[in-house]
């Protein structure tokens, strides 16, 4: 039993992170997000396919230690980030299409797009395709992630993170975004197409003008809890 518990709000930001998710077909039945507490502890959701959560409590977990009865191996990864960058706020661990496409050729994108820029050069790969259920697993992960917005695991989905929930969950379509155009690009025989340079991406990679507010918004539309979070 933990010491802390997450409020009726932070319930509800991460149930319909799970569903936004959902709805945007960037997890299936596999797939989860979380939300830091406080330096100790997370809120990850519950251990269902994201896109059926209703109102369903998600599971406070520990950042450092055992993981609770029931919770799913992979949050380990969750752990292992928390523990090692105080600046995320959130993780989202996904299935985009396009990015598992890409990942079994052990590619990820570049930034060729706007979207794409927020994981300039390129998210680094996890180059495994087991799932991560042990602790020395997702410390690799983690590590490889280093102070990347994401990290691309081979054949098996990403894992990208967030100030916010909203940002984590926003990065995720960017990232499946600038998969679908590395996809296309490289399906036209175009590899070779300007990429942004260093300076164009740290630039282009913006959070103001409400970036990260306008795609959680188209993303959290028609939520059944949404009005609980309007002004």
């Amino acid at each position: 039993m933990s010491s802390i518990e997450a409020t009726s709000a932070q319930q509800a930001i991460v149930r319909m992170a799970a569903r936004a998710l959902g709805r945007a077909g960037l997890v299936h039945a596999y797939g989860h997000c979380s939300l830091r507490l406080d330096r100790d502890y997370l809120l990850v959701c519950a251990p269902m396919p994201m896109g059926l959560i209703e109102k369903e409590a998600g599971v406070v977990v520990p950042i450092r230690g055992a993981l609770p009865d029931g919770v799913l191996g992979e949050v380990r990864i969750h752990q292992q980030i928390y523990a090692r960058r105080d600046d995320v706020g959130a993780v989202v661990r996904s299935m985009p299409p396009s990015v598992m496409s890409l990942s079994t050729a052990g590619i990820t994108p570049v930034p060729r797009h706007g979207p794409g820029a927020y994981f300039a050069p390129a998210a680094p790969l996890w180059n495994d395709v087991q799932l991560v259920r042990s602790t020395p697993q997702a410390e690799g992960v983690a590590d490889t992630l280093g102070k990347a917005r994401a990290i691309v695991m081979r054949g098996n989905g990403a894992v990208v993170v967030g100030a916010t929930l909203e940002e984590a969950v926003a990065c995720t379509w960017f990232l499946e975004d600038a998969a679908r155009v590395e996809f296309n690009v490289r399906t036209m025989r175009l590899e070779e197409a300007s990429t942004m340079s260093a300076e164009d991406a740290e630039q282009r990679a913006t959070t103001s003008g409400r970036v990260i507010e306008r795609m959680w918004e188209y993303l959290s539309a028609g939520d059944p809890e949404l009005e609980a979070f309007q002004p």
